[in-house]
C-alpha cells in the first residue's frame, strides 16, 4: 500500500502573522493573550519576510534600558534568516529537518507567499495516522 500524505494535510493554515510595522508592545500583547511564543511576519503582498519570537521580544529591554524607551517596530526585532518548507516537501523531508535543527515550527511557504507552519506535533499526528492506517489494512 502507497500512502502519501501532503504537507498541506497537517499544516497549521489560520495564523497569527504580523506585519514589519506592527508596534512591538502589541506583538507582546499578542503572545500572551494567544499564548504562543512566536510568529510569521509578512509583508502587505502576504511574502514571508520575517519570524518574531519571544526572545526576539526581549531584545526591547535591553534597548529600553540604554534609550529608555520600551517600543518599536516588529521590523526592528524579528529575525529575517528564516528556515521555511516549501509545501511540496515531503513530510519525511520535514521530519529529517526537525532532527537537524532547535525550531519547533517551521514556515511553510507556496512561491514566496506563507500558506502555513507545520510543527513537531504535526509531523507526530501524521506518523500516528499512517501507523493506524497500516494497522488497519
Amino acid at each position: 500500500m502507497n500512502i502519501h500524505y501532503s504537507i498541506r494535510d497537517f499544516m497549521a493554515t489560520k495564523l497569527i502573522t504580523f506585519s514589519p510595522e506592527t508596534a512591538i508592545e502589541t506583538a507582546i500583547q499578542t503572545f500572551l493573550t494567544h499564548k504562543i511564543s512566536g510568529a510569521p511576519v509578512v509583508n502587505s503582498e502576504g511574502k514571508l519576510v520575517g519570524i518574531l519570537s519571544e526572545k526576539d521580544c526581549m531584545k526591547t529591554l535591553f534597548e529600553s534600558s540604554y534609550y529608555n524607551n520600551l517600543g518599536g517596530y516588529v521590523k526592528e526585532y524579528m529575525s529575517t534568516e528564516i528556515t521555511s518548507i516549501d509545501i511540496h516537501e515531503s513530510l519525511s523531508n520535514v521530519a529529517e529537518k526537525f532532527m537537524e535543527s532547535r525550531f519547533r515550527r517551521f514556515p511553510v511557504i507556496e512561491g514566496d507567499k506563507l500558506v502555513g507552519q507545520i510543527s513537531r506535533r504535526d509531523i507526530l499526528r501524521a506518523m500516528d495516522q499512517l501507523s493506524k492506517e497500516k494497522q488497519s489494512s
